[in-house]
């Protein structure tokens, strides 16, 4: 590749190529020469030229000077004017100044005249007299040529001429008043850091000179070069995308279609396939013309300006803004083996950008970036709005902090700059940030793109964040505040980082501990090698202790419980520590629960243990033995609530007492005690700060939302579980959990039945780990199988989850009701026998816990499978417990089920009140499902509402369905304003009427619920 040392599009010497056809084309078009490509939008300069041409050839010439930045087509120009003039019989001088080889004084004009110079005049001082005679000369010299015929002199890049030649050329200027001699000068224009010298007709005389500016491209030039070169059917992505990175500047611009042309050869594929991707990495375009132009435009700003535009760059690509993007540019991978996240799981990061990465403001991100290049802030501030009227910048919406037009101008720029160099970079960042108190993030950003001490490249001296604060410290802190925002992936980014630093043994101990902490339900590792070597490196008894239990727990929730119990098992004899030897237990009973057997082994070993020595367990042991009693159906709810609170009441070790709490929780929600249990739930999730990986963490949350669940809180649940069931990226989708089936259950009773499904489409049971929870998932898929009409589907699963629940000798309906479930499938299906038999023994256990919740459900179900007039008196008694409970959602079911029975005795009049009851704590409570089973009991029964629906889909008015239709589908109310004819005004308040309807809160959901609606009508 060659290049000619102008200002002028970029010379390319290229393979010929046969025209192909490219992929984006539909004709072979030709790439515009330099000349033609220059001189788009250049009517007026065209126009000076030939006035002024004119004007010479008349006998009076001018100075015509053109001022433009670098790569914009000044010296397309000269070209024409030059062949302008020869046309017209004017004799041509051409002369072009370079900063390489600047010569002797009056070097340049003696090249442009073609005059023998003296050897001696090389060391000839500027003010000498025979340095003002040999300027004699050259002018005698012009004055001959313009005697023999018109004079055409041009000049380019005269800013680089030495400074003799361009007094010359000055004073020249002001004489050619009366002479044939036209003379056609360019000169960059461009607002540097560094301030330019004085420009070369600065201090001539308006009637002397004609100064001419030349623009950037406007967008349709630009659009049209690049449809000259990529063919008139160029997606409007490529469009956009060549017309940014080219910048409007014709330099650039035809360099980068040089290269596409390079990369994407017509003909290269098919047209019919789907189109290439523009590229955004400047490794993509193989020729590198685009590089080298970028190149030579730094080059030409100077190193000050070349190293605040890089500085930039870098900066572009270390703020929290670009994780979200997906994308990385050349040389971005962190050091160390951190890299940047890229796609899904990163979304968080962009909220907390103008909080912990970005200054307050573009104005204060500009004074930052001068005072991180020692450069003088205001050139600095002047050349940031310079460039953005060149294009080559743009300020980011909201913040207006500078950025460059496209990432391939950004990578360009970059491109060459040693790694060392961006290392001190960001090191300077990191102290500037942290001494102008900037936040913990915005410090750690920078941090990211260092090497650790003592690694080779390194740039700062060991354990300093930019000769401030360690850099591990920083790193830690900034994790520390991401963690409590809720971005998770930045604070493992950080602790990853701080990893590599040298650290002592028990810090890195703690380190590895968070980190596996992130990562326990984000990787698919679950953070088991972090907290592995967290607990090889801690040498206390009580450390490896906690750390054990950590890892434990993790491997637990993997599905590898004996694995999880093998940890605990290799610590050894602590009997000189009781309390720490309890609490090994304790979190072994707890990790028993991910096994039938090893959780029957366990607890029986516990109860041996209490029958002998009942002192010798701690109230959490206790606890536990209470929790496993009430699940097996041997104990009623006010003995094991009055046992429980002997034991609360009772003194526990603080490490214990997280364990105590979250199993009275527990068996507090299975006695319908909502207010204990919540109450009990917030104690263990706020006053002991228990991370994720501590084995009541999960349970304390579980307990949480089946006390909502209870109080059928459907639209809370789906609010708790929106971010908490996501698996990691590269991991199979068989983990079932709580969290999971209450969201399932809500979506089916918020009539989002389809929504439901999909998320549960790829869970495969079989592989499932055969824990508590997944008969949970079980019964609830059983319960989404009932919504959508498929009872033999919903049987089978209630079947299954009610084999693998007696396989945990969990005998009681306390967790699931899968008899009852699955009693009324049968009766679905016409096997009352069977559904008798089944609602008979849960009626059994029902009486034996004694609470309203389980008696009322297995009433109302013992009477619908009974029929006739006793069955009538079960659902009576069952409505009869259920009212008065704050338990609507039991008793929803109970109204139905009487009501029916009634309607079927021939009692419609009594049954009208118990069904609008129904359809009324339906409407309250948002559950769609039940309440289209009240409306149509409803219309058995003879009667209609007095009311249209209140909530769901089929409550939306006409204007409401339209206006949320046109919201899910991206529209804006502006645009929805327009489209309709709407005021403003209307369009937000049918909005927050369809939020409350529809028990949403984000306009995202409105595609999901509408979407759901249509599938499934109630």
């Amino acid at each position: 590749m060659a290049y000619h040392e102008t200002d002028h599009e970029i010379g390319v010497t290229v393979e010929s190529i046969r025209p192909r056809r490219h992929p984006l084309d539909s004709a072979t078009p030709s790439i515009p020469g330099p000349g033609s490509a220059g001189l788009l939008e250049r009517d007026g300069a065209l126009e000076l030229l030939a006035a002024e041409t004119d004007r010479a050839l008349n006998g009076s010439g001018r100075l015509v000077l053109f001022r433009a930045p670098t790569g914009t087509g000044r010296s397309a120009l000269l070209e024409v004017a030059a062949e302008q003039g020869a046309k017209l019989g004017m004799q041509v001088l051409r002369a072009h100044a370079s900063a390489d080889c600047p010569g002797a004084p009056l070097a340049l004009v003696q090249r442009l005249l073609d005059a023998e110079s003296d050897p001696g005049d090389l060391h000839s001082a500027p003010q000498t007299p025979k340095l003002s005679g040999r300027s004699s000369r050259l002018w005698r010299l012009l004055c001959e040529h313009a005697a023999a015929s018109p004079l055409l002199i041009t000049v380019e890049d005269v800013h680089l001429a030495d400074q003799a030649s361009r007094n010359w050329l000055t004073e020249a200027a002001r004489r050619l008043t009366g002479m044939p001699v036209l003379m056609v000068v360019t000169e960059r224009g461009q607002y540097d850091i560094t301030p330019p010298r004085a420009g070369l007709a600065y201090s001539l005389p308006p009637d002397t000179v004609r100064m001419h500016a030349l623009a950037p491209l406007s967008r349709s030039a630009a659009a049209e070069l690049v449809r000259e070169a990529l063919g008139p059917d160029t997606s409007d992505a490529w469009l956009d995308g060549c017309v940014r990175a080219g910048a409007g500047n014709p330099l650039l611009l035809r360099s980068l279609l040089d290269d596409l042309r390079a990369v994407f050869p017509y003909g290269a594929s098919d047209s019919s396939g789907p189109e290439p991707r523009l590229p955004e990495r400047c490794a993509e375009l193989y020729p590198g013309a685009f590089v080298a132009a970028v190149s030579w435009w730094l080059k030409s700003t100077g190193p000050e300006s070349t190293l605040v535009a890089r500085a930039l760059a870098e900066l572009e690509g270390s703020t929290p803004e670009q994780y979200d993007e997906g994308r990385q540019e050349d040389g971005e991978q962190g050091v160390g083996g951190t890299g940047f996240p890229d796609g899904a799981g990163t979304s968080d990061l962009r909220r907390g950008a103008a909080d912990h990465g970005e200054p307050d403001s573009g104005l204060d991100f500009v004074d930052f970036l001068a005072e991180l290049t020692g450069a003088d802030p205001d050139r600095v501030v002047g050349w940031v709005a310079a460039m953005i009227r060149l294009g080559l910048l743009r300020r980011a919406p909201g913040t207006g902090v500078p950025r460059f037009a496209h990432p391939l101008l950004r990578g360009a720029v970059l491109d060459g700059w040693p790694r060392s160099h961006r290392q001190s970079l960001h090191h300077r960042a990191a102290e500037l940030r942290r001494r102008r108190g900037d936040g913990a993030e915005a410090v750690a950003g920078h941090l990211l793109r260092t090497s650790p001490a003592g690694a080779a490249g390194g740039t700062e001296p060991p354990g300093a964040a930019g000769g401030g604060a360690p850099v591990d410290r920083a790193l830690l802190d900034a994790a520390a505040e991401a963690s409590r925002a809720g971005r998770t992936d930045a604070a493992a980014l950080y602790l990853r980082r701080a990893l590599d630093e040298p650290l002592p043994r028990e810090r890195r101990s703690a380190v590895l501990t968070e980190l596996g902490e992130l990562e326990f339900t984000t990787q698919r590792t679950g953070g088991i090698p972090r907290l592995a070597e967290a607990l090889r490196l801690q040498e206390q008894t009580r450390g490896r202790v906690l750390a054990a239990v950590n890892l434990g727990n993790a491997l637990a929730n993997q599905g590898r419980p004996h694995a999880a119990l093998d940890v605990l098992r290799d610590l050894g004899p602590l009997d000189a520590e009781p309390v720490l030897a309890r609490t090994v237990q304790t979190a072994s009973a707890f990790f028993s629960d991910h096994d039938p057997e090893i959780r029957r082994a366990v607890h029986t070993r516990l109860r041996e243990r209490a029958e002998q020595s009942p002192d010798s367990l701690s109230p959490a042991l206790r606890a536990l033995l209470i929790r496993y009693r009430a699940a097996a159906g041997a104990l009623s709810a006010a003995s094991a609530v009055e046992q429980i609170r002997q034991l609360l009441a009772a003194p526990e070790d603080p490490l214990l007492v997280p364990y105590l709490l979250a199993t009275a929780a527990a068996v507090a929600q299975w006695a319908d005690a909502s207010d204990d249990a919540e109450r009990l739930v917030r104690a263990g999730l706020t006053e002991h700060w228990l991370t994720p990986l501590h084995p009541v963490h999960r349970s304390l949350l579980d307990s949480r939302a089946d006390t909502a669940a209870a109080r059928g809180q459907y639209q809370w649940l789906l609010e708790e579980t929106a971010d908490k069931l996501r698996t990691p990226a590269d991991a199979a989708r068989t983990g079932v959990g709580n969290l999971l089936a209450h969201r399932v259950i809500a979506l089916a009773e918020r009539g989002r039945a389809a929504e439901a499904e999909r998320l549960i489409a790829d869970i495969d049971v079989g592989e499932a780990n055969d824990s508590g929870e997944l008969n949970r998932f079980l019964y609830a898929r059983g319960v989404l199988r009932v919504s959508v009409g498929d009872p033999e589907g919903a049987l089978a699963d209630f079947r299954e989850c009610g084999r693998r629940q007696l396989g945990r000798e969990v005998e009681s309906l306390v967790t699931t009701p899968w008899r009852s479930a699955a009693a009324e499938c049968l009766l679905l299906l016409g096997e009352t026998p069977q559904a008798l038999a089944l609602a008979e023994e849960d009626s059994r256990y029902a009486a034996a816990w004694g609470t309203p919740r389980v008696r009322g459900r297995a009433l109302r179900v013992l009477g619908a499978a009974t029929g006739g007039r006793h069955g009538l008196e079960l659902t009576a008694e069952a409505v009869g417990i259920l009212r008065g409970t704050s338990l609507d959602i039991e008793l929803i079911p109970a109204l139905v089920t009487h009501g029916l029975q009634l309607t079927a005795a021939g009692q419609p009049r009594r049954a009208r009140p118990l069904l609008r009851e129904a359809a009324a704590a339906a409407e309250r409570l948002g559950a769609i499902r039940l309440s289209g089973s009240a409306e149509r009991a409803l219309r058995a029964s003879g009667s209609r509402r007095w009311n249209t629906s209140l909530t769901g889909p089929g409550s939306l008015t006409a204007g409401e369905r339209r206006i949320a239709a046109l919201a899910a589908d991206g529209r804006t109310n502006a645009e929805i304003s327009e489209l309709l004819h709407l005021a403003l005004r209307t369009v937000e308040t049918h909005l927050t009427s369809t939020y409350r309807k529809l028990g949403i809160r984000r306009r995202v959901d409105l595609r999901a619920v509408l979407s759901s609606d249509a599938e499934n009508p109630v």
